[in-house]
């Protein structure tokens, strides 16, 4: 690894201690993830609670929660503690607006999140994140992971000179892109977001710069030709997908849930499991709009 790379893991792994009084914090990994216990997500969090848990959230980017038992509802209002909910875009009638029903089965020919991204990236002001709550895991207890990458330090990894040039760029996310990549076409009542964004963005709350391109949705890079964008997005790709130092990987069970920062981490669900049953529920929650 470059100099310039190991300066930047050395510092965020030389932080100081976080101290939590009424939560216990356990890394995944130095750079990226942890585990959260000692919270009952059933119940109102104190605010001394919420405190240190949106402390956590900006220090670690994905929270897992285990032996969660909670409904729908209590689900929403956890949700809530971080900012308003997401409606679900092109949610069936009767379901409820906010939540997103996650299935695999052996019916299944794709699914939801088989790839790195981040979500609803083409949206105008792109969401703060998302909570995903397992409920059944595949038969035998495994496949299903989720795997995240850290997009502050896919930025900090890069050289200095890589990271310069970045820093003038703008790419275009297109929300029909997923429909057109599967040969289909977005339904007339879905309005298809299409936003210009920074590629290196600052975190709307930290300030801490990161990658913000994905396969998905980024449809190119505004300042340069076609080939330029193809050959750039592909590397970009490639680093985020094949930089170990970037991972963390969470292995689900049932009654855990996943809180993760839509703007610092891509995330890739794992389809290893078929033809096994995965579902869960997930609630996204609003954000706003990213800056250079």
């Amino acid at each position: 690894m470059e100099d310039y790379a190991l300066k930047a893991v050395e510092r965020l792994t030389t932080r100081p201690a976080e101290p939590y009084d009424t939560l216990s914090v356990a890394p995944i990994t130095p750079l990226l993830g942890a585990e959260v216990t000692g919270l009952d997500l059933s119940q109102e969090l104190t605010p001394q609670q919420e405190k240190e848990l949106k402390h956590a959230f900006q220090t670690h980017h994905v929270l897992v929660f285990r032996d969660q038992d909670i409904t729908p509802e209590e689900h929403k209002r956890f949700a809530g503690v971080f900012g308003e909910l997401h409606p679900v875009a092109l949610a069936p009638e009767g379901s409820d607006p906010y939540i997103l029903e996650i299935k695999a089965t052996k019916e299944s020919k794709a699914v939801a999140g088989n790839g790195w991204h981040a979500d609803g990236t083409a949206d105008a002001e792109p969401s703060l994140g998302s909570l995903l709550y397992i409920t059944t895991i595949p038969e035998g207890g495994s496949g299903g992971d989720t795997v995240f990458a850290n997009m502050h330090l896919a930025y900090e990894v890069l050289s200095p000179a890589m990271r310069t040039f970045l820093e003038s760029l703008t790419a275009v996310h297109d929300g029909a892109l997923p429909w057109t990549a599967a040969g289909q076409t977005p339904p007339p009542e879905y309005e298809v977001p299409r936003t210009e964004q920074p590629v290196v963005a600052r975190h709307p709350e930290t300030d801490r710069k990161l990658l913000f391109v994905n396969a998905p949705y980024t449809s190119h890079i505004t300042q340069l030709s076609r080939v330029e964008s193809d050959a750039l997005l592909d590397m970009l790709y490639a680093h985020i997908a094949r930089t170990p130092l970037l991972h963390c990987r969470v292995r689900w069970q049932e009654r855990t849930l996943v809180l993760w920062d839509n703007r610092s981490v891509q995330h890739h669900a794992v389809w290893d499991y078929f033809p096994h049953t995965r579902e869960g529920r997930r609630i996204a929650v609003n954000g706003s709009r990213l800056h250079a």
